[in-house]
């Protein structure tokens, strides 16, 4: 079980290292890659074809401007491509259209613009569906969010 996290430039690696850190509190094996669907069409082939024989589960792809990175990936693999459109041009609409509009048959479910957060913990919930403890891990992380929630709504109330 491992998630493979890529990039398709090093101006994006503070939201791989964001999904990173989700990852890491779920104790799963990630890696991140730099690839390019434009500049690099060969080796981000390659990565997409072999990356279940690599022991990858689900690929979190995140991409900016144009944004084939997500699509090319997902055309070339079986395993869930997570893709994460970047605000590097238009506020991020622009890989928001490019990375949510894929063809039938080649689905690449879509995070929010710059939501490499929820990109890690939506591979969480896929990889909780064959494994109880990162499914009891994920309830805890939950838990600790409506904690957190009725803490902060708790000192409000105090005022």
């Amino acid at each position: 079980m491992k998630v493979a996290i890529v990039v398709g430039s090093d101006s994006d690696l503070k939201h791989a290292y964001e999904a990173s850190e989700i990852l890491k509190f779920f104790d799963l094996p990630h890696e991140i890659l730099i690839l390019s669907a434009h500049r690099a069409p060969l080796e981000t082939a390659e990565f997409a074809k072999n990356a279940e024989k690599e022991g990858y589960s689900s690929i979190i792809a995140m991409a900016g401007k144009a944004a084939h990175l997500p699509g090319v990936i997902a055309s070339m693999t079986t395993l869930p491509v997570i893709g994460v459109p970047l605000s590097v041009s238009l506020n991020g609409l622009d890989s928001l259209l490019s990375i949510c509009q894929m063809p039938t048959g080649i689905p690449v479910a879509t995070m929010a613009v710059d939501g490499a957060k929820n990109a890690a913990l939506y591979a969480v919930q896929i990889l909780a569906l064959n494994d109880q403890r990162l499914k009891e891990k994920l309830k805890q992380y939950r838990d600790s969010l409506r904690k957190a929630v009725l803490d902060k709504n708790e000192k409000s109330q105090k005022g």
